[in-house]
């Protein structure tokens, strides 16, 4: 009874409990990797219960995707890197529509679009981080 007293009402859940300050555009590149492969191995195979797998892992893989590029997005970019890249909302906002296409479609282009994209973002960063 007394663990129940002072167990958690609720669970949150955060890309980091501190502000770690660990960010790369990588885990958001590798998953959207994934989601490009998995459409490509969709294309490549008949079987509907793998063409049904591939589709459950490619949605799941561009969700990954979306929530990388808001964290990175919303936590590691600050304002003078907004006024330095004009673009960078633009292109995390067309990323993000990219990321919802790709999960929307079995085509690899709609994956391989979604990877020039985060491509454009990774250059940004590491130029930030090289300031």
């Amino acid at each position: 009874m007394f663990s129940r007293l002072f167990a958690p009402r609720a669970t949150a859940h955060a890309h980091c409990d501190l502000p770690c300050g660990v960010y790369d555009p990588a885990q958001a590149r590798i998953e959207a990797e994934s989601v490009k492969a998995t459409q490509e191995k969709y294309q490549a195979n008949e079987d509907a219960a793998f063409r049904t797998r591939a589709i459950v892992i490619k949605e799941e893989r561009a969700e990954l995707v979306k929530h990388h590029l808001s964290v990175l997005h919303t936590d590691y970019f600050k304002a003078p890197h907004f006024e330095k890249y004009p673009q960078l909302h633009e292109l995390f906002n067309n990323a993000g529509k990219a990321a919802s296409a790709a999960k929307g479609s079995n085509d690899p282009a709609t994956g391989q679009a979604l990877l020039d994209l985060i491509a454009e973002i990774d250059s940004i960063f590491w130029e930030t981080k090289k300031a």
